[in-house]
C-alpha cells in the first residue's frame, strides 16, 4: 500500500474541491476520472485523446501537388514478393 495522505474538501465556486498533495505527482490541469464504488471515491488519470493532425494551414503551399483524378488512382498488376514468396496479382 503506498503512503497516506490527508486532504479536506473546500469550497470552489459552486462546487466541491479536493486539494491533491504534490507528493501523489499529478499535474495541474491533468483531465481525471471519478467515480464513487461502495461509498468509496476513486480518482484516477483519464486517458489520452489521441492527437490530430490540423493540416488546413498547408492546403495550396505545394504548387506542385494537387489531387489525383479517379482515372490516375489506378494501379496497374505487378509482382509482389512477400516473405521470399513471389505472388502474381491478376
Amino acid at each position: 500500500m503506498g503512503k497516506e495522505y490527508r486532504s479536506k474538501i473546500f469550497k470552489s465556486g459552486n462546487s466541491l474541491a479536493l486539494r491533491l498533495p504534490k507528493g501523489l505527482g499529478a499535474k495541474e490541469g491533468a483531465e481525471m476520472i471519478v467515480r464513487e464504488e461502495q461509498g468509496r471515491y476513486i480518482a484516477e488519470p483519464a486517458p489520452e485523446k489521441p492527437k490530430k493532425i490540423d493540416l488546413t494551414g498547408i492546403y495550396g503551399s505545394m504548387p506542385g501537388l494537387k489531387p489525383l483524378k479517379p482515372e490516375d488512382r489506378i494501379m496497374e498488376p505487378r509482382e509482389l514478393d512477400w516473405q521470399g514468396k513471389l505472388l502474381k496479382r491478376d
